[in-house]
């Protein structure tokens, strides 16, 4: 239930947080001795904000958030006819849109949530304090008085709501043009969650494909961590999409210009083995990590020097020197660059290593490597337990499929070895279901759905639901690939020539 946090904080927010503080304080003092239940909750929140004169039935509005599956995307659009109005609807948010009719029992139109949307205007220099608006319906219109030509909205400020946020083209360029001109009007946090939201709407349909790739283009002027984390987070999911297609390259020289100047301005972090060194901030550390990973995993030259540079030193010196917080990117990196004598190297280290960590990162980096012998060994040696311990089995397998070199040898691996390893973790649900999800989520072809299928059917025994799920996503990849993917690339190459 990982929304669970995520739907207290929206409550507290639209609430208040003295009057939510103000509830706790009633709910804990009558609970003092007996067990709670939740809708006793929900009423004595509800009795605190009639205090305050706002009257919300906080049970149902909390039901429905905790009893439909999913959370809703809403859309704002500006309404053409009128000046300052805006037509605000929501739906539940799909990745795959062929889903939604085959369910009538659930048809999408009875998914409905009363959703606190909390919106600001803003224009070139400064941004509105936020307003909150109750949706409730499957449509409505709202008069916002501030709205003026050149303004542009901001739905769910600093991401407190458990939604995504939809806007008409128009509303997205402003967005685009303020983030470029200047960043810092919208919060650390709204950048962050712009990127998160363009990104999965455009992967699930609901936004053209270049938008997201667009919002990304003005981080070479962002200096804070978030907004970094949220497009390495995104484009992760999109770089497996098309790592095997023969386009590939126009979409890595595409990411690899955005990150050049951060990754040049940021540098590397230096070995702490000499102590005087000033520790940089945390943050300022694990944005390094971030554009230091994007520009090694998508072959910046320097930082494929710099990493190959680390691992020889480490092996002519036989004293590792690489600093602790890049030393996943520097193994992964080495390993899928260099020969076959690397690989030996790590594959010794890992058995000569005791720390726990060490040992797990090293293992990781040996499922990196581009050979796909190396890769077919790893995979036959996860199987021996005095090799390579249960729970790291699962990390290889699923860190070869993430390879797209290793992508089908892994799962041809889990289909032929399936009852090995149904024996093995089949008792243990979550390390099933990592597994299944692992091996399947960047299957994207027409063929690798069909073995899919035809698998299923031939083992399916008592995983029914974790294979289901897996089902859903592959579908929805080989969905994206029929209808996005041309866009996309031709949205590319034009963006490129220019």
């Amino acid at each position: 239930f990982p929304q669970g946090a995520a739907l207290i904080r929206m409550l507290a927010n639209f609430m208040g947080h003295s009057v939510f503080q103000m509830g706790l304080q009633d709910y804990l003092t009558i609970h003092k001795y007996g067990n709670a239940a939740r809708n006793d909750l929900w009423n004595i929140l509800s009795k605190a904000l009639k205090r305050v004169g706002k009257s919300v039935n906080i049970q149902e509005v909390m039901d429905q958030w905790t009893l439909q599956m999913g959370y809703p995307v809403i859309t704002i659009l500006g309404n053409e006819t009128t000046d300052n109005v805006l037509v605000i609807s929501q739906e539940r948010f799909v990745y795959d849109s062929d889903t939604k009719p085959k369910d009538p029992a659930l048809g999408d139109n009875s998914y409905l949530w009363q959703i606190p949307l909390t919106i600001a205007v803003g224009n070139t220099s400064h941004i509105s304090s936020e307003a909150i608006i109750w949706v409730s319906n499957k449509s409505e219109h709202h008069r916002i008085p501030a709205l003026e030509e050149a303004s542009w909205l901001l739905g769910n400020v600093n991401q407190t709501g458990y939604f995504r946020v939809n806007y008409d083209i128009r509303n997205w360029r402003l967005l685009i043009n303020q983030l470029t001109r200047n960043h810092e009007v919208i919060s650390v946090s709204n950048r962050a969650g712009l990127i998160d939201d363009a990104f999965n709407l455009a992967r699930a349909g609901y936004l053209p494909q270049n938008i997201p790739l667009e919002i990304i283009r003005y981080l070479s002027e962002e200096k804070d961590f978030l907004p970094w984390h949220a497009a390495s987070r995104a484009l992760y999911p999109l770089d497996k999409l098309l790592d095997r297609t023969e386009n590939y390259n126009i979409f890595n020289e595409y990411i690899l210009r955005q990150v050049a100047s951060m990754y040049l301005k940021l540098g590397w972090p230096m070995n702490n083995l000499n102590k005087s060194l000033v520790q940089a901030s945390y943050q300022h550390e694990e944005l390094r990590r971030e554009v230091i990973m994007l520009a090694c995993s998508f072959g910046n030259k320097h930082c494929h020097q710099q990493a190959a540079t680390l691992i020889s030193d480490w092996i002519s010196s036989n004293r590792n020197r690489i600093p602790l917080n890049v030393r996943d990117i520097v193994y992964c990196t080495g390993v899928s660059l260099m020969d076959e004598d690397v690989w030996e190297f790590i594959w010794m280290k890992f058995h000569s290593t005791t720390a726990v960590s060490e040992k797990k990162i090293l293992l990781e980096a040996l499922t990196c490597s581009d050979d796909r012998n190396l890769l077919n060994r790893l995979l036959n040696l996860s199987l021996n337990s005095e090799v390579v311990l249960d729970q790291d089995a699962i990390d290889v397998i699923i860190h070869v499929a993430r390879n797209p070199h290793g992508r089908d040898l892994a799962w041809k691996f889990f289909r032929e070895k399936w009852k090995i390893l149904n024996a093995r973790y089949g008792e243990a649900l979550f390390m099933n279901s990592k597994l299944i999800s692992g091996v399947t989520e960047f299957l994207n072809t027409e063929d690798e759905l069909r073995e899919l299928k035809n698998f299923i059917k031939s083992y399916e025994e008592g995983a029914a639901a974790s294979f289901s799920r897996a089902v859903e996503t592959v579908e929805a990849n080989v969905r994206w690939q029929r209808l996005y993917k041309e866009e996309l690339f031709q949205w590319l190459r034009k963006s490129l020539t220019h």
